[in-house]
């Protein structure tokens, strides 16, 4: 609980099992020791009926029997799930984290804790690899996670489930039993009652290596990330190369293929998948090996195309990426972002947080609340970097080659009249609001922080 330091006000996420209840005594109970506040928070899924709402009893008056502040909220996880498409298990995930930043903002909080354990590590590790991810994946739960509004720690992980139980014992407390863990219709459920004890069998220790292994994975993916911060931005390469010297922006991005041959393969695979995430894709193994192939032995002229919109194309000099966006909804949209705020927009597959950096004396802009993410309009000019005067976003467009539904819904967003940001090219930096967007897709997401007046 090293990150627990004293005067920190606490809440702690219980859903009323075992280990989000050991979690609550364990810090209710050195609250005074550790110069702790502590709060209970729980959330009601809308699943489960009665159960559910007994759960939602059981923690108010463990909180109360405590002497914790309780707070609760409920959701419709179910509806969520079907409005977007999502399993039942993202949708909860999603709306659970959303309330836990919300609660940081308005309670306010300093730090949230979740009961998350080293079998929770090794079930969410065994899942991952079960579905091909890479070290960021392997990496599974981390210990402490950054919100624009706080942290989430996850104390537990290093104690096993029966040691929480035991613990549990140890005091006399009773918890509540989900009758949803016992399903087997769900992912998480089939690894833990039946993969993981088959493998045990193999090997006793084996939570405690997948445990290991995310550690490993989480520390080699930060050194990895810093060694691309340092040598991409050599490497990549933004738009066309145009007669007369320099290059035009066209939306993609492209990598000399003669400085990639001579790097070791797995510098060339970070350095593809870094690329093809700035387009808002995460190709697979299979995928990034057919790019590594197109890039070293791939003639001029060849073309690939890959899940996720991504597509490839070999110059005599150059691996060039470009992507199609997303499948939209069809219709116009726009999303009003509060400032700072951060709003998820699906019609244009992003997530995108506008915030206003460190600005002091300059207070005519922090009067400006609001920013709006929309679709491009008739008349609308962006003034691209290295460009010597705004343009208009058809004629940027045009040079994109964006046609049909496309063009019709390609997003911007507008900051006090102007507009600081456009899909697929790179505006003109000036000191304003910061922009971060994110892609809504789970494993590719790629952000991209700029300045905009």
């Amino acid at each position: 609980m090293t990150d627990l330091r004293p005067g920190l006000r606490v809440g702690v996420g219980v859903s009323g099992g075992a280990d989000s209840v050991a979690l609550l005594c364990a810090l209710a109970g050195r609250a005074a020791e550790l110069g702790l506040v502590v709060h209970a928070a729980h959330l009601h899924h809308g699943l489960r009926g009665e159960e559910a709402d007994g759960d939602l009893e059981f923690v108010r008056e463990l909180a109360a029997r405590l002497g914790v502040e309780f707070h609760s909220s409920r959701v419709d996880v179910a509806g969520e799930a079907r409005t977007r498409g999502e399993s039942i298990e993202e949708a909860a995930r999603r709306l659970r984290y959303a309330w836990f930043r919300k609660l940081l903002t308005e309670t306010p909080l300093d730090v949230v804790a979740t009961a998350h354990t080293l079998d929770d590590q090794a079930e969410t590790v065994l899942a991952k690899f079960l579905r091909g991810a890479w070290t960021e994946g392997l990496g599974g739960i981390h210990p402490v996670v950054e919100f624009p509004e706080g942290r989430v720690l996850r104390p537990l992980l290093a104690a096993t489930r029966a040691e929480v139980e035991a613990y549990l014992a140890g005091l006399g407390q009773a918890w509540r039993e989900d009758s949803s863990n016992r399903h087997l219709s769900f992912t998480r459920n089939r690894i833990r009652h039946e993969l993981l004890p088959l493998l045990e069998g193999w090997n006793p220790r084996l939570r405690e290596h997948l445990s290991q292994m995310s550690v490993l994975a989480r520390d080699e993916e930060t050194w990895w990330q810093a060694e691309l911060d340092r040598i991409a931005p050599q490497l990549l390469l933004t738009g066309r190369p145009v007669r007369g010297g320099g290059r035009a922006s066209s939306g993609g991005l492209a990598l000399d293929v003669t400085r990639l041959a001579v790097l070791a393969p797995a510098l060339q695979r970070r350095l593809l998948r870094h690329a093809a995430s700035k387009l808002c894709a995460a190709p697979d193994f299979a995928a990034t090996e057919s790019l590594r192939a197109l890039a070293l032995d791939g003639r001029a002229g060849q073309k690939l195309e890959l899940a996720q919109g991504l597509r490839a194309e070999r110059t005599p000099r150059e691996l060039r990426l470009s992507a199609q966006p997303p499948p939209t909804l069809g219709v116009p949209a726009e999303y009003v972002i509060d400032i700072p705020g951060e709003v998820e927009a699906p019609a244009f597959g992003l997530r995108i947080r506008v915030g206003h950096p460190a600005m002091p004396g300059n207070q005519p802009l922090n009067l400006i609340r609001s920013a709006t993410l929309r679709n491009w309009r008739p008349g609308d000019r962006v003034r691209l970097r290295y460009s010597s005067a705004p343009r208009k976003v058809k004629e940027v467009l045009e040079r994109l080659r964006v046609t049909g539904s496309a063009r019709t819904l390609w997003p911007v967003l507008e900051f006090g009249g102007q507009i600081v940001w456009m899909r697929g090219v790179e505006i003109e930096p000036s000191e304003g609001v910061r922009i971060e967007v994110t892609c809504l897709n789970d494993s590719g997401s790629s952000r991209t922080p700029q300045a905009a007046s």
